[in-house]
């Protein structure tokens, strides 16, 4: 009876010891050797590991099975393009440019700066003293270079040319009115008193024989308004105005500017342009000081709007997204880069308590089958 329970305990401890052994080495021979082993030319069989060996193949099943199975258009477009995530998204979106677009912390200057422009306002009014100073240069040369006739708009000369004829008849209107007025008179009677006396002897005899100044009034008066009223007088007047008016466009615009002063000129326009514009003080306000409705706006028109655009194209583009991702060919790369050292890592910290009862396990079938070959032998002898 000693020898059977001897027989039995040794049997028993070898088979579960072999049990444990097996299943542990079949364990550890998934992932190890990492490397084929070689003597001298020859290669040990099983060798590298289960996994090592097969890795291609698994990397091609895995990308297979992520492409075709879990990172499917319908599975992003369910997970990702929902109504849910859209809303959540387009919430998101609104909070945000309430809060950094549309807020009263912010003035549009500091936008600018963050956007790196830190001199805008100096460089506007710099850029627009450039352009003032440009135009002016470029107003004196034409001035300058052009008649006034080549500056005159096509349909502007002849209405001025008209105005020459109307401008006659309004002189000669108001010259007759004058000379028939009392201010008239006396002015015509002190041209003769004047006249008369700087004639001397002359004078005195003239009016001796025509009396005073005052009888002679009346005729020059009476002469001069018939000379206005005369045809030839208005015809006259018209060549004379016609002659200097053709002569005055054939000149350069600038003879009648010599007393002009076109600096003086050029910096009250920048001054106006600078205080005008006001730039420092338009910058200093937030988005809303010019535009009160823009957050609403933003919240319930633009953004909705985007989000169904951006949705929509995204789901138009997404199969041919996927096929330009190539996740197979991605998740082949991956897992074929991936250390064979830690993925066994990674494994084994997973499913660590599982391999453990394995392992006990076949120690305890081992040891059972050992107690069963003990008796055995003992009821064979």
């Amino acid at each position: 009876m000693g020898e059977f329970i001897s027989l039995l305990f040794l049997l028993g401890v070898v088979g579960a010891a072999v049990g444990a052994a097996t299943n542990y080495m079949a364990i550890k021979m998934l992932f190890r050797p990492y490397k084929p082993i070689y003597f001298k030319k020859w290669k040990l069989p099983l060798t590298p590991g289960l996994i090592p060996k097969r890795r291609e193949d698994l990397a091609i099943q895995l990308g297979k099975t992520v492409s075709e199975y879990l990172l499917t258009p319908e599975t992003i477009k369910k997970k990702f393009l929902s109504e849910e995530i859209r809303t959540n998204v387009l919430t998101f979106a609104q909070n945000k440019v309430a809060q950094e677009v549309f807020t009263n912390e912010k003035t549009i200057n500091d936008w600018i700066h963050l956007a790196g422009f830190t001199q805008l306002p100096q460089s506007v009014e710099g850029k627009v003293n450039d352009i003032i100073h440009t135009q002016f240069i470029s107003v004196k040369n034409t001035l300058s270079t052009k008649s006034i006739r080549e500056l005159l708009p096509d349909d502007l000369e002849p209405v001025l040319d008209r105005k020459i004829d109307e401008a006659v008849i309004q002189i000669l209107k108001k010259g007759e009115d004058y000379f028939s007025s009392p201010e008239g008179t006396m002015t015509i009677k002190n041209m003769l008193d004047d006249f008369l006396s700087t004639k001397g002897s002359f004078g005195g005899m003239i009016q001796m024989f025509l009396g005073d100044s005052s009888s002679l009034v009346d005729k020059v008066q009476r002469e001069l308004i018939k000379f206005l009223q005369a045809p030839g007088t208005a015809s006259l007047l018209h060549r004379i105005f016609i002659a200097e008016w053709e002569k005055i466009k054939n000149r350069p615009a600038m003879d009648f500017m010599n007393d002009v002063n076109f600096d003086t000129i050029e910096a009250n326009v920048q001054s106006y342009a600078k205080n005008a514009l006001a730039l420092e003080t338009r910058l200093d306000k937030t988005i809303n000081d010019y535009w009160p409705k823009g957050k609403a706006w933003a919240s319930n028109d633009l953004l909705p709007k985007i989000m169904d655009k951006a949705f929509l194209a995204a789901e138009g583009k997404l199969e041919d997204v996927l096929k330009r991702l190539n996740l197979a060919g991605v998740v082949r790369e991956q897992v074929d880069s991936f250390p064979i050292a830690k993925l066994e890592e990674l494994v084994l910290g997973i499913i660590s308590k599982e391999l453990k009862l394995i392992t006990w396990l076949g120690g305890i079938i081992g040891g059972l089958v050992g107690i069963i070959q003990a008796l055995i032998v003992f009821m064979t002898n």
